[in-house]
């Protein structure tokens, strides 16, 4: 049987938008199943004990300018346009309540895709509900299911319940990976997770670093 990836993503984290590119095609390749965990980075840095930095806080220049390089290396290996808006780090929160909503439909692979779309490649407001709705409706949601599960209680009890549970696994930010009890930071990390798959696997497929076997 192979293991699911529990995958912890942040709706304004670029790194996230990579992890979910990258995670698809190794779910292609090993056929394990993602379970999405929508979390808000800010939130899981907040409740952190003690508290984490936020994000972009005490950036030294020059790494943030090789962080905006290491981004535009990725996209164009990932095939993907990427680029920050003048706004980011946006509000999260609303996308990822959606992303619940998504995910009570199946759809929160196709929602999540269009999220970054819209604000990673068209700029848009994540935080807007109409542009969440739009995003929802091109991922193949039912709109009107959609809106009502957005205004409900129990998108965001979820999503604090996602943020307290990476906390408590060991996590400390976005996109987190884990394979049972075997946790990966970062979208670099894929290789690693799909090597996971394949050691915890009762299927045989030639992973990355096992090429010999």
């Amino acid at each position: 049987m192979v293991p699911p990836v529990d995958l912890y993503l942040d709706y304004a984290c670029p790194w996230s938008y990579l992890a979910l590119i990258r995670l698809g095609e190794t779910a292609l390749r090993t056929g394990a199943r993602i379970s999405f965990r929508p979390i808000v980075l800010d939130e899981v840095l907040k409740k952190a004990e003690p508290p984490l930095p936020l994000q972009r806080d005490d950036i030294h220049p020059a790494r943030q300018h090789y962080q905006s390089k290491d981004l535009d290396d990725w996209a164009r290996y990932c095939g993907v346009a990427l680029n920050c808006p003048e706004t980011w780090p946006a509000p999260s929160e609303t996308a990822a309540r959606g992303a619940l909503a998504a995910d009570s439909q199946g759809r929160c692979a196709a929602y999540s895709k269009e999220i970054y779309l819209a604000y990673f490649s068209a700029g848009e407001d994540i935080a807007d509900p109409g542009v969440l709705a739009r995003a929802a409706a091109r991922a193949g949601l039912d709109a009107e299911a959609f809106i009502q599960a957005l205004a409900g209680n129990s998108p965001t009890e979820t999503l604090e319940k996602n943020c307290m549970e990476l906390l408590q696994r060991g996590g400390f930010g976005a996109p987190t990976m884990f394979v049972q009890d075997e946790m990966f930071f970062g979208h670099d990390r894929i290789p690693l997770v799909e090597f996971a798959i394949g050691q915890a696997s009762d299927r045989r497929f030639v992973a990355p670093g096992n090429h010999s076997a």
